[in-house]
């Protein structure tokens, strides 16, 4: 019998690298006080053809938050739960990754997810016995795709793009996904502290599509932010 894989050192090192130099997204959108509601996401990371994959999903259209959105496997914690419990019971509920073959190597500190008023927990996941990925429930995933880390450093893939409530962040476009917002940034983050980044002009600005602008503009498939 095989030994699994143990995990690459660079996603080993990356929790610790990234609370040694928090970068300053950490600390602008940190949780406010006693925030009612918790939710946890789950980087899942696997060995793959080119390197190592990450697991990203492309969120259902009738969602009432991130509708069509490039996310990451999660969602809310049940009662009673710990973010690493929930980040792992929504992955099997949402791509039927087996929680018995991930391997939990870190977390990142919490962060302010504003439109769906969530404080969420960002996992770090070792796909240690990888099995088929698929879509279990189309009301919540419309698309699970494992993405090449390859891919998702290449210069060419990467760019900045404004969100529609004015923050500019970065993204990326691989498998035919945008990737912008929470989870781009995530990324992004992920990527540094991992030290596998490369140079990449953040000069070029993408727009936008127009499907999610017009979410945030109708309020369809997300809450527009409060005013204050």
């Amino acid at each position: 019998m095989s030994t699994p894989e143990v995990p690459p050192e660079w996603l080993l090192a990356a929790e610790s690298s990234l609370r040694a130099d928090l970068p300053g997204w950490f600390t602008q959108f940190a949780p406010p006080a006693g925030a009612p509601r918790r939710s946890a996401v789950l980087m899942l990371v696997a060995a793959g053809e080119m390197g190592h994959d990450i697991v990203l999903t492309e969120r259902s259209g009738s969602l009432r938050s991130h509708a069509s959105q490039v996310s990451f496997p999660g969602g809310r914690l049940d009662p009673g739960e710990t973010a690493v419990e929930a980040a792992l019971r929504e992955t099997w509920e949402e791509v039927g990754a087996e929680p018995a073959g991930i391997d939990i190597v870190g977390s990142f500190p919490d962060l302010w997810l504003g439109p769906s008023e969530n404080a969420v927990t960002p996992v770090l996941g070792w796909w240690r016995e990888p099995g088929t990925l698929r879509v279990v429930d189309p009301g919540e995933v419309a698309r699970v795709e494992r993405i090449p880390v390859a891919d998702l450093v290449d210069p060419a893939n990467r760019f900045m793009v404004k969100g529609p409530s004015g923050f500019t962040g970065p993204g990326f476009e691989v498998a035919d996904l945008f990737v912008w917002g929470f989870t781009a940034q995530l990324l992004s983050v992920l990527l540094d502290a991992a030290g596998l980044s490369q140079p990449w002009d953040e000069g070029v600005r993408r727009r936008l599509p127009w499907r999610f602008v017009r979410q945030y503009l109708t309020g369809t498939g997300g809450r527009r932010p409060t005013r204050r």
